[in-house]
């Protein structure tokens, strides 16, 4: 970022933004390893990587010991490498997640100074650097967020060529979409390929603009997605000839044109995630969005690209089959480019935000005392075993509140005294009490990790024993033990692998009770009604441990034999 013209143009000084990033880094990657991970994301993309690890088999994924087609393996591949160097951990499963997180911030920030300018480029990090959504995504261990952060390097590279005037960058640019694309398709599928298309034929009908096309370098780009997506692809097909029609098919035309994967959700599934991911900045979107119309032109327009960008994610999975949150994050950096050079025309040469702006403020610092009055409310929902968690978890929420309203607070009176720091402060409020009340989760998703149970019962499990799954896919508890499970009855998402594979589980739970007979070391993992029910066949089980929402078992000791 040009340090220089932020000095000229923002009264921000160029040490105080090194030292708000430093800052900004050490809490981002700081808080990764409080939290144990939770279900289900968490949990499957962690254990794919460690199975991927202990294997030695980059080329076909498995979860749970069962072929996993889901999802290509970029990710899985990088926290398997993380895993290598690092060792197996927490934090270790969400650097990847973090990693793209936080580089995207600072590639909306250069690439924001390119396309407008160097204040405008600072504000569109600021922006994003506090959205809930994006503070979220980038702390949990999800494809969301490389898949996103992928799908905007592209466009970003997009926006940087199209406005290059020397003929060398622009193709150079070009390649690095291209490249960021293949990345994305390796992330999560042929959606990193479809997004970028669709966005570029809208933004070429909206603005009867058909010689863009021939900068594009489709040629050359082609083969260098395809030189870098399809080793993989040829090599995991060639291994496994149900791939193909699995991956393309199920898992790509059917998900989104069908309710096969039961996500779905009503047309207006989104609008409230949108409200919520970019809660600080929602007021400026009208603006943005009608100050990037007013700039279109017939030559290339950068921000009416980047509303094409919102507009066409945000309709295309509104009206899809598979709705869930993460799959508009890709919306927020487009965004937060846009608002960040309204918020620079708001600022103009005086560096002062006006009385609508100090409003906002003011307002989010009044919602945060609001909250106060609803502490109560948090526990309303919990469980008995729950109640001393929800309890707990309401010191973390007093902490985000109070965050929250003393920076709105602050940005207030920054008003009209400098503007920018108005801006940067509110942001502060809305990152620190989004990060606080993100890390004090761990309160809550303690119990559903399962790491108490696991920690209590792993060194007395002999390495090499059945471990079977009765009814239940458990996406923490396996990742724990360091150990696959042999699926019962129930396979869940793991239906796939073991219809390839039927000999690696056991297809009822008569099946399952006649090998438990024979199978004298075997444990098992079951919810307690499971084991209840199984109890009262006098089935011969041992309880080895238990918590709330699982049970371990193994077969009785075998009784001492006496002279």
């Amino acid at each position: 970022m040009q340090f220089g013209q932020i000095r000229q143009s923002s009264a921000l000084h160029p040490g105080k933004i090194l030292l708000l990033i430093i800052i900004y880094a050490l809490l981002w990657f700081g808080t990764l390893n409080y939290r144990h991970l939770i279900p289900s994301d968490e949990g499957r993309y962690a254990e794919i990587a460690r199975e991927m690890l202990v294997t030695g088999d980059w080329v076909t994924p498995r979860y749970n010991g069962y072929k996993y087609f889901e999802k290509p393996p970029l990710q899985a591949w990088a926290t398997a490498a993380t895993f290598q160097v690092f060792g197996i951990g927490e934090w270790q499963a969400r650097l990847w997640t973090a990693l793209t997180g936080f580089l995207t911030i600072l590639i909306v920030g250069f690439t924001g100074t390119r396309i407008y300018n160097a204040r405008a480029g600072w504000l569109a990090s600021v922006v994003l650097a506090s959205s809930p959504m994006w503070i979220i995504g980038g702390h949990l261990n999800s494809l969301d967020m490389g898949l996103s952060s992928f799908l905007v390097a592209a466009l970003c590279s997009l926006l940087l060529a199209q406005t290059s005037h020397n003929q060398n960058s622009c193709r150079n640019w070009m390649w690095a979409c291209w490249a960021f694309m293949a990345l994305a398709t390796l992330s999560k599928g042929v959606i990193g390929a479809a997004i970028p298309a669709m966005v570029f034929i809208a933004y070429s009908l909206s603005t009867w603009d058909w010689k863009i096309w021939s900068r594009l370098r489709l040629f050359s780009g082609s083969i260098l997605f395809l030189a870098i997506t399809a080793p993989w692809f040829v090599l995991v097909a060639q291994r496994n000839p149900e791939f193909l029609e699995f991956f393309f098919i199920h898992e790509h035309l059917q998900r989104f044109t069908q309710d096969a994967h039961s996500r779905t959700g009503p047309i207006y599934y989104f609008a409230p995630l949108l409200l919520i991911g970019l809660l600080p900045w929602v007021l400026q979107i009208p603006g943005a969005i009608a100050q990037a119309w007013n700039e279109r032109r017939r030559e290339f327009s950068a921000g009416w690209l980047l509303v094409c960008w919102f507009l066409v994610i945000f309709a295309f999975f509104s009206v899809s089959h598979s709705k869930l949150p993460g799959y508009i994050i890709p919306v927020f950096p487009a965004l937060a480019l846009i608002i960040g050079n309204r918020l620079d025309r708001l600022l103009g040469h005086s560096n002062t935000m006006a009385l609508p702006w100090k409003i906002q403020t003011l307002g989010f610092a009044l919602l945060g005392c609001v909250g106060f009055f609803f502490l109560d409310a948090i526990g309303r929902q919990a469980r008995p075993d729950e109640i001393e968690a929800y309890a707990q978890y309401t010191y973390w929420i007093i902490a985000a509140l109070v965050a929250l309203v003393s920076c709105s607070a602050f940005a207030a009176w920054q008003t009209q005294r400098n503007g920018i720091q108005s801006i940067v402060s509110f942001a502060c409020g809305f990152f620190l009490c989004t990060i606080i009340a993100g890390t004090g989760h761990e309160t809550l998703g303690r119990a559903v990790s399962g790491i108490d149970l696991v920690e209590r019962v792993k060194a007395s499990i002999p390495p090499k024993v059945n471990f079977y799954s009765v009814r239940l896919l458990d996406h923490t508890v396996p990742f724990y033990l360091g150990r696959t499970m042999i699926m019962v009855e129930s396979p869940d998402e793991l239906e796939f692998g073991v219809n390839q594979e039927p000999e690696l589980w056991m297809p009822t739970l008569n099946a399952f009770i006649e090998r438990w007979q024979e199978d004298q070391t075997a444990y098992a993992l079951m919810v307690p009604e499971q084991f209840d029910a199984l109890k009262a066949q006098n089935l011969p089980m041992q309880e080895v441990d238990r918590d709330s929402r699982r049970v371990i078992v193994k077969h009785p000791d075998a009784p001492k034999l006496t002279q």
